[in-house]
């Protein structure tokens, strides 16, 4: 039997609930392959709606959803502009080396909104001697920054930037749910200034398994074509499409908690030991928490200490680590495991002493 009481490595712990299992196991199926499942339809139309795109298309992954939209908008030996934390740069296995032959330029930011200027500058001339840019990502909200939101007016600005240069614009927006659920900004209004965007299910929302990329009627057929090269074409999917509708209806609600969970998490913490914010910005938007242990506290040590005592949490870059806040832990719960964070990091110092 675990002895993990707390499980804050990431929000894509989180466990069906009754209700979800319930309508999984009573979804209407067909071959998704042929197009032909309703319940993956359902979803896919209900995605596309909410963001006010022509369509959408359930692939299993995130990742495969950014690495379709890659490939679609490029050629091999080309370029993308991505931002130097992105998801697409550090987790992706160098996927668009591979898939769609491309190289990624990178380029730093705050909180992870790009600057015009930055992108200026990172756009390839027109020699041949030289990769074409074919397309720029952002991502919302932000990972590594720690789940910062990238504004709607800095998305604007990138996109009429994109459009000047006739630039497509992705965005990676596995959690633009939390996003939204923050600012109060409906998924189409970001999705305005978008080109392609791929969204998660299985994040915040609660779902098992599943994403979806999101364009219009050509960019999905040719992401249809992709998917299925990639091995993502599934059959009865309705099953997981099902999990899907059900954590959009229900869920979606219950995000704004998920960041109150994370802010009582760094009060507690942050008051009872020389840890600090290690979020851009200085600020905790939504639900994930970068804590700089400080280069006094080993925090490979810290880590085993917290999972020793039952709070799992995961790794950062440097002295960092990472908790990421969820429905499957209550608000009574955060503040035990805020103590079990506390008692680990004491326990470290005193050894240390």
């Amino acid at each position: 039997m675990s002895s993990i009481k707390f499980d804050l490595r990431s929000d894509t712990v989180t466990k069906p609930t009754i209700e979800m299992r319930k309508a999984m196991a009573e979804a209407e199926v067909g071959d998704d392959v042929y197009a032909e499942d309703p319940t993956v339809n359902r979803l896919q139309s209900m995605i596309a709606e909410l963001f006010g795109k022509e369509s959408a298309l359930f692939v299993p992954t995130g990742v495969m959803g950014n690495q379709i939209a890659i490939a679609i908008h490029t050629k091999r030996s080309d370029e993308i502009i991505v931002e130097s934390e992105s998801h697409i740069f550090h987790y992706e296995t160098a996927a668009p080396a591979i898939i769609a032959g491309v190289q990624m330029y990178c380029i730093p930011s705050v909180k992870g909104e790009l600057a015009s200027s930055s992108i200026s500058e990172a756009i390839r001339p027109g020699d041949y001697y030289f990769p074409k840019t074919s397309l720029i990502c952002i991502e919302q909200t932000h990972n590594r920054h720690g789940g910062t939101v990238l504004s709607l007016s800095s998305i604007e600005e990138v996109s009429g930037f994109a459009q000047s240069k006739q630039i497509p614009l992705h965005c990676d927006g596995a959690r633009i749910w939390n996003a939204c659920a923050e600012t109060g900004t409906a998924p189409h209004e970001y999705a305005h200034y978008l080109d392609t965007l791929s969204v998660c299910l299985s994040k915040g929302l609660g779902a098992p398994a599943g994403s979806v990329f999101i364009g219009t009627k050509d960019q999905v057929e040719y992401a249809r074509h992709w998917r299925k090269l990639l091995g993502g074409g599934m059959r009865q999917s309705g099953i997981l499409a099902a999990a899907g509708i059900h954590a959009l209806q229900f869920h979606r609600e219950h995000l704004r908690d998920d960041h109150e969970k994370a802010r009582i998490f760094a009060e507690q913490i942050f008051s009872r030991t020389s840890c600090t914010l290690a979020n851009s910005g200085g600020t905790v938007d939504t639900n994930i928490l970068i804590i700089d242990c400080g280069i006094d506290t080993d925090p490979y040590l810290l880590r085993n200490e917290c999972s020793k005592r039952g709070l799992e949490i995961s790794s950062g870059r440097g002295q960092c680590l990472r908790a990421v806040f969820h429905r499957d832990i209550t608000m009574q719960e955060v503040k035990e495991a805020a103590m079990i964070f506390i008692q680990s990091f004491d326990s470290i110092m005193k050894e240390n002493r």
